[in-house]
């Protein structure tokens, strides 16, 4: 399978977000491209609840970056904790170990773009993707920082 560019331009405003809620880890988030089509790039809004995390994973292909809109932004990137200020960014490779996380008593709005997009996500992809690739470790793991936290919610 290989991508196509869209055509055009597509202006996406903010009341065409749908908020929902993270498959693993219960982290509400809003997908920019979801009703673009782009097959090249992925843009999602983060809202990290105090004392939360998103998954440890890794990629395959795409390289991410991460940037801060609102708060203080933690992320740990393989043995590293890295701080990052408003309006500061990360780019991070697809063989890194990675994750969001929030440490304070605020909430934190990251903005993440990943590229290229993993074609095996993608709607109608033939192939079914190998989650082992994504998730070498248990995906829920806390960092050291969330010790004794407990996230995500049960319901």
């Amino acid at each position: 399978m290989t991508t196509k560019a869209i055509q055009g331009y597509h202006l996406i405003q903010p009341e065409d977000l749908t908020w929902r809620l993270s498959n693993l880890m219960r982290i509400p988030n809003a997908d920019y491209l979801e009703r673009t089509g782009s097959e090249n790039l992925g843009a999602r809004l983060w809202r990290l609840p105090p004392k939360s995390a998103n998954t440890l994973h890794k990629h395959v292909r795409a390289e991410e970056f991460y940037f801060v809109l609102e708060g203080v932004g933690r992320l740990r990137v393989g043995n590293e904790t890295l701080t990052v200020p408003k309006y500061g960014g990360v780019l991070v490779g697809p063989d890194q170990l990675r994750q969001v996380f929030n440490d304070t008593e605020a909430e934190v709005l990251w903005l993440i773009l990943g590229a290229p997009e993993e074609l095996e996500f993608l709607p109608g992809a033939q192939a079914k993707p190998n989650m082992s690739l994504i998730y070498p470790v248990d995906p829920k793991g806390l960092p050291p920082e969330l010790a004794g936290a407990v996230w995500p919610p049960t319901e």
